[in-house]
């Protein structure tokens, strides 16, 4: 089977899209699958190209570390606003369109077309080419799109009749229907997938986030009696995290005399903010930046429990954030503020506890029981028996094989 991957994020950029594609492209290649990925440079964070990519530029055709076929398509450099954001990913979208047209009726077209957000604008491009080349589209939400666009307020303040309100009706509706005219679509959460269903969008399947349990080991269970409690969190620093909510709570939490720690491992929108605000409230967060991939599992070592967090928005109930799935891998205490299925899978995996989205108090009194009980800290290896049942890798991209060679017949 050739398979046709058009996405906005790819290697050797790092993030969670860019990692569980690479997993899956790795899987394809090794049973014998042909992969073409259109994407364009590496320019994620920064919306720059970023200078250890610069030979990737639009135009090369490479050989990918799995054997893929990687295509550089054109994009357009960005700043943090949306619009800009947006003409970027309208910018790859229509290239990579542009770069496969001549494919048409060609034996060398794909055998399937997979389109996957982030990158919105990837959707209809992948549904178009999928149809004129004849071929299944397979549109994969990563995230509770088009919900999200409303209740994040991602196009600013629009209230009534204005212009961005009609604009975030317009984009829904149209979502919406692509996702209805898809050869199947997939999302990475099963409430999402029901909402999808009770939509009338016929053809839903449920592919998880996950992770690969050798490239993860276990970490030995916190030994410290009486240091201060060790709270890290490793991510984006974005506003759907809702971080604030983290610093504010560790100020609750020494104010009530708690010995706790607070670092921040990442970076993103929201990190000048956060800065911001943990200097106010008396400079006691540690912020340590984005760091390589081979010193992340250090900072899990330091840590007595590992955040993950989001905001209390509506859709964000049908969202798992991908970084949970390593908590889990590596045996550390979860402290989620999250509700919905992040929630239900923190509860069923018993690695962790549970407390309300963007709420500082309850953040500080789990923060404050646990430093009083160290024994709650040991989860041991029922978040790790957790991924290992739901959401490892090789199961995870053999079910998406699968469901391509269906969506081909």
């Amino acid at each position: 089977m050739h398979v046709a991957l058009l996405t906005h994020h790819y290697a050797p950029e790092t993030g969670a899209p860019q990692r569980r594609w690479s997993a899956f492209v790795e899987r394809f290649v090794a049973a014998g699958h042909r992969v073409t990925v259109l994407t364009p440079p590496p320019h994620y964070p920064s919306g720059l190209l970023d200078p250890q990519g610069a030979h990737l530029r639009p135009g090369t055709v490479a050989r990918g570390a799995h054997g893929e076929t990687v295509v550089r398509v054109h994009f357009r450099e960005h700043g943090p606003s949306l619009v800009s954001r947006t003409a970027d990913q309208l910018v790859a979208a229509g290239d990579s369109l542009r770069r496969t047209l001549p494919l048409i009726g060609s034996r060398q077209r794909p055998d399937v077309v997979v389109a996957t957000a982030p990158g919105l604008p990837t959707i209809p491009a992948g549904m178009l080419l999928g149809r004129l080349l004849r071929r299944p589209a397979v549109v994969e939400m990563r995230d509770a799109w088009p919900d999200l666009i409303a209740s994040s307020g991602m196009w600013g303040p629009g209230e009534g009749g204005g212009v961005r309100a009609r604009a975030t009706t317009v984009a829904h509706r149209s979502l919406t229907s692509l996702q209805r005219h898809a050869d199947s679509v997939v999302t990475t959460t099963v409430s999402f997938a029901d909402v999808l269903s009770a939509r009338g969008v016929p053809r839903v399947s449920v592919i998880r986030n996950g992770a690969h349990l050798p490239d993860l080991p276990l970490l030995p269970t916190p030994a410290r009696t009486s240091d201060a409690l060790h709270v890290l969190y490793l991510g984006t620093m974005g506003r759907s995290q809702g971080l604030g909510a983290v610093v504010r709570a560790a100020d609750v939490a020494h104010r009530r005399g708690v010995a706790l720690r607070l670092r921040f491992v990442g970076s993103g929108a929201d990190e000048p903010y956060l800065r911001d605000l943990a200097r106010m409230l008396g400079d006691r967060v540690e912020f340590v930046g984005r760091v390589p991939a081979d010193e992340v599992m250090a900072h899990y070592a330091w840590a007595d429990t590992v955040v993950v967090s989001l905001r209390d928005w509506g859709p964000f109930e049908w969202t798992v954030p991908s970084k949970l799935y390593e908590i889990l891998s590596v045996g550390r205490h979860v402290t989620a503020a999250v509700a919905g299925e992040a929630a239900r899978v923190v509860a069923e995996s018993a690695a962790g506890s549970v407390v309300p989205p963007q709420s500082p108090a309850a953040l500080a009194d789990l923060w404050g029981a646990l430093a009083d009980d160290r024994t709650r800290l040991d989860v041991r290896t029922s978040g790790r028996a957790w991924v290992r049942q739901n959401a490892d890798h090789d199961q995870l991209a053999a079910s998406y094989l699968d469901l391509l060679e269906q969506v081909r017949s």
